[in-house]
């Protein structure tokens, strides 16, 4: 059974700005485009599928897609745009059969499970033999810009990134999946104004956020915030680029 958490309720928070922050549908077919080719035929399970952005475009590539997210929210928002193949659902306790399923991937989600070895384990439960797990890495790095400059106070608020390559292939081995691939996605591209960032901090749109203290809170992200909109002309949009790696993952 889904359970309803904090950090479930914290994306559902984040509902509203979650399209428009993690660059829509564009973003969404791009993604697409670089989990297609790692696909085999046949069913496509989406864990923290969000509002399904990746999944529309999957589909249109011709994949059945289905999908499980935690955030009720979240879900719902899914759930319009890919109707009842959504279900609410954890990615540590799956409400699927064992060995039921080709394919697996989960975008920029391995690094906020609290129990990524867990989540694996899952994963491999679910996949038939020789299926795949298509994950793209966590946290986006954009290349040098002033936004990003403005905003590097904070990387002290970060958490250390569970799912860097090497980490994920040790946690996959122990639940028995074997690295087929690795690569990295095509970078993508978004237009993000100053001001519009410093919303999004403020919001705590981004996961990093979502529990930091009043202490820190002052010291470090209020700060930050009021850089952003003093920079120059901050409500033009500021064109970034940002590049993730992506590993295939098969069960033998």
């Amino acid at each position: 059974m889904a359970q309803v958490t904090a950090e479930s309720l914290s994306f559902d928070t984040a509902a509203d700005e979650y399209d428009a922050y993690h660059g829509g549908l564009e973003r969404g077919q791009k993604a697409a485009e670089d989990l297609a080719p790692h696909l085999l035929p046949g069913t496509v399970l989406d864990i923290g599928l969000g509002t399904g952005l990746v999944d529309v475009a999957l589909r249109e590539l011709g994949h059945p897609v289905i999908g499980v997210e935690l955030a009720p929210e979240m879900a719902s928002r899914a759930h319009k745009r890919l109707g009842g193949r959504v279900a609410l659902g954890d990615a540590q306790s799956l409400p699927f059969a064992s060995a039921s399923l080709p394919n697996v991937v989960m975008v920029h989600v391995l690094h906020v499970l609290d129990d990524m070895d867990q989540a694996l384990a899952e994963v491999s439960r679910v996949l038939a033999p020789g299926g795949r797990l298509v994950t793209v890495h966590g946290v986006p790095i954009a290349e040098p810009d002033e936004l990003v400059e403005a905003e590097e106070p904070l990387a002290v608020l970060k958490p250390q990134v569970p799912d860097t390559p090497e980490r994920l292939a040790e946690a996959a081995a122990k639940a028995g999946l074997r690295v087929l691939e690795e690569a990295a996605v095509n970078p993508y591209e978004i237009d993000l104004s100053p001001h519009q960032y410093a919303d999004s901090i403020e919001g705590r749109v981004w996961s990093y956020l979502k529990n930091v203290g009043d202490e820190d809170w002052q010291r470090l992200v209020v700060p930050v915030a009021a850089a952003l909109r003093a920079l120059p002309d901050p409500d033009r949009e500021r064109h970034q680029v940002w590049r993730v790696p992506l590993t295939v993952l098969v069960k033998d």
